[in-house]
């Protein structure tokens, strides 16, 4: 019985690992993608909020193919550590420890790109703020300047207007004599 065991081991060990269709049809490269997050990083550039949206976008792709990844890795993991430890080929404990390492990696450059894109929020907040308070200061000596002039406005709403012509009463009671009745057509 012993040795049905250890020859099924033995033959499972020289079988290569199963891979999932996802794993293959992923095309990753381990340098390619350093060579991505050196790009993606954005914290000295100037860009219009265009690019910095679409490289926003990217960044989240990327963070999504880690993410998809990270759980083919894990799916494979499953499978891997199914086994008992005492059943366990050299190769597959091999095996087990590639698996960690790569999912470790993964776990790394994902968490560098959420940090990447909230110091790019922080940053974005914090020039919003800073130009707030620049225009605040800029415009404050012309914020003085329409009050004053809307406080004029006010003062001559009530004064009547110069061109409206006014009647005293005394020419009330001139008009109103002229022809002898309330309903004159001047009036």
């Amino acid at each position: 019985m012993e040795l049905k065991q250890s020859l099924s081991v033995h033959l499972e060990a020289e079988k290569p690992l199963r891979r999932y269709g996802a794993v293959e049809e992923t095309a990753w490269k381990a340098e390619g993608l350093g060579s991505q997050l050196d790009i993606i990083s954005m914290a000295e550039t100037s860009m219009m909020p265009e690019e910095i949206e679409l490289e926003m976008a990217k960044i989240q792709r990327l963070r999504e193919v880690l993410v998809r990844r990270e759980s083919e890795l894990r799916f494979i993991c499953l499978t891997v550590f199914s086994l008992p430890e005492k059943e366990k080929t050299k190769l597959q404990k091999q095996r087990e420890d590639e698996l960690i390492q790569k999912i470790h990696r993964l776990v790394q450059k994902r968490d560098f790109l959420v940090d990447d894109a909230e110091v790019e929020r922080l940053r974005e907040q914090e020039e919003d703020k800073e130009m707030a308070d620049f225009l605040r200061i800029k415009l404050k000596p012309l914020d003085k300047v329409t009050k004053s002039s809307a406080s004029s406005r006010a003062e001559k709403k009530a004064e009547p207007p110069p061109s409206k012509p006014t009647v005293a009463k005394t020419g009330l009671a001139l008009i109103k004599d002229c022809c002898g009745a309330t309903q004159c057509n001047i009036m």
